[in-house]
């Protein structure tokens, strides 16, 4: 009897999170419409995988009415098995650029043809692969240390620097969903999951994050973990991606408010919720003192794409990191 109630409370408790989750999701996944676009994606290093089951999410310009565009750091985060992160993306149409939020699935679906690097090349995904049960890193554009995860194999990519942060408009990505990507759209989707939330707004609440501050180039580009923006787990970008060039108008006058009759209901745009599956904990031996050189980093359209700093040596049994072919 004890133990049935116990159940019955922990069921619960997973009802409310989990409706909590995607209520959060459908509040920063509507409505976000701004004048302005967002500055290029800085040139960072990805910290070392913390451990087995971990999935890179790229960072990502987001916005704030009060103070504008600000950087959410790309962080490891542990994934729901058989699920891949297709990045969210800014797209211009119809007089503004929009936000396309990230979600879970079991295909990649389009994201802009933005370059996010680190296996995101603008289409799909070449990290690393889902082979049954565990995930297996592609270590030719993901930084893994064999110590800690062994399941690895290594597979020529191909890098590149010609895009920005954004599809669509002047100088932005010319790019549209191909085939695949239109079927992955239509598949059940997984919402960010809670720390993703959590971390989007703890990167929210730092004044360095915002591009008004730190002009493209964010003191804190990327962490090991999920809101973990301490100096073991935080990197720092090496450099903007390109030239900042400061708004000619304020966050609240670049709003685009969404009319009432056309704004998206709660569940607008976005699959069933699926719970993910339980994951045990990932090893926690992380170097953080290795960071693998994002292989791929965009380019303003303004100016001319810029070198990157030879990365720092690679942790023991861990092969040197390709540097970027241009």
């Amino acid at each position: 009897m004890i133990r049935s109630r116990v159940a019955v409370r922990w069921l619960l408790l997973a009802i409310i999170v989990l409706s909590f989750s995607s209520a959060s999701f459908s509040q920063i996944a509507v409505g976000i419409s701004v004048r302005i676009g967002p500055p290029p994606l800085p040139v960072y290093a990805q910290p070392i995988c913390p451990g087995p089951g971990y999935f890179w999410t790229p960072g990502y310009w987001a916005w704030s009415d009060d103070d504008g565009y600000y950087w959410v750091p790309g962080t490891w985060v542990v994934a729901p098995v058989g699920m891949l992160w297709t990045p969210g993306y800014w797209g211009w149409g119809g007089g503004s650029y929009a936000w396309h939020p990230g979600y879970w699935g079991p295909h990649i679906g389009f994201y802009g043809g933005i370059n996010y690097g680190f296996g995101y090349t603008g289409v799909g995904f070449v990290g690393g692969e889902w082979r049954g049960g565990a995930f297996y890193y592609n270590r030719y554009v993901t930084n893994v240390s064999v110590t800690d995860v062994t399941h690895v194999y290594n597979r020529t990519v191909v890098l590149n620097t010609r895009v920005v942060s954004y599809n669509g408009g002047a100088g932005g990505i010319d790019a549209r969903p191909t085939p695949q990507e239109e079927a992955a759209a239509h598949e059940r989707h997984v919402a960010p999951l809670a720390e993703q939330l959590q971390h989007e707004r703890i990167a929210s609440q730092n004044r360095t994050n915002f591009a008004s501050e730190n002009h493209g180039r964010p003191a804190i580009a990327a962490t090991a973990r999920p809101g973990d923006f301490s100096s073991r787990s935080a990197v720092p970008a090496r450099s903007a991606g390109g030239e900042y060039h400061a708004p000619a108008m304020s966050p609240r006058e670049a709003r685009v408010a969404s009319p009432a009759a056309n704004r998206p209901r709660s569940n607008d745009g976005f699959r069933p919720f699926t719970p993910p599956a339980k994951i045990g904990a990932a090893g926690n031996n992380a170097r953080e003192s290795a960071n693998r050189p994002n292989e791929s980093r965009p380019q303003s359209h303004e100016t001319a794409p810029k070198n990157l700093s030879k990365p720092s040596a690679p942790p023991k049994k861990q092969s040197a990191p390709k540097e970027e072919r241009k």
